[in-house]
């Protein structure tokens, strides 16, 4: 496997000291904004069935929570109407979950909060809508690509 050079490294490190830290707390501020009403687990076992309907085992992978506190997640949030729990069409075995209309306009509604608490306080920054998007959007970017960079396979040095 061929390795950066000390200083590239030393740099890369240095970018990256704090980073999971930062997130973190951006994550817990961004959860605080939206005033949920519901945990984490649950907000993120709604956030991942909004893209499509998923099993128990896809939504433990994309969740990082166990299967059995997925199930248990959605069988609560089936409880309130945010989502539904159908047998698989070609595995009667497996169960479907999927976002229910009111999940949906659960999930838009607290966006929404989070959107407002992040331009006022790009706004009591001086920063207009214009700006406060751009600063958004680069968040965004920059966080998309070090997932990607993560999530890229390491291919072996041939030598």
């Amino acid at each position: 496997m061929h390795s950066l050079p000390v200083s590239d490294e030393q740099r890369v490190v240095a970018a990256a000291r704090g980073l999971l830290r930062s997130i973190g707390r951006l994550s817990r501020d961004l959860y605080l904004a939206g005033d949920f009403g519901l945990s984490r687990s649950h907000v993120s076992v709604l956030d991942s069935l909004e893209a499509r309907s998923r099993r128990v085992t896809e939504l433990a992978a994309d969740t990082g929570l166990t299967q059995p506190r997925v199930t248990v997640v959605l069988q609560e949030l089936t409880e309130r109407g945010l989502a539904e729990r159908t047998r698989c069409a070609t595995d009667r075995r497996a169960v479907d979950a999927a976002i229910t209309p009111e999940g949906r306009r659960y999930l838009d509604a607290a966006r929404r909060r989070m959107a407002a608490a992040i331009r006022s306080g790009l706004a009591a920054q001086g920063r207009g809508a214009d700006d406060s998007e751009r600063a958004v959007l680069t968040a965004r970017a920059a966080v998309s690509t070090l997932l990607d960079a993560l999530h890229t396979p390491i291919e072996a040095e041939v030598s």
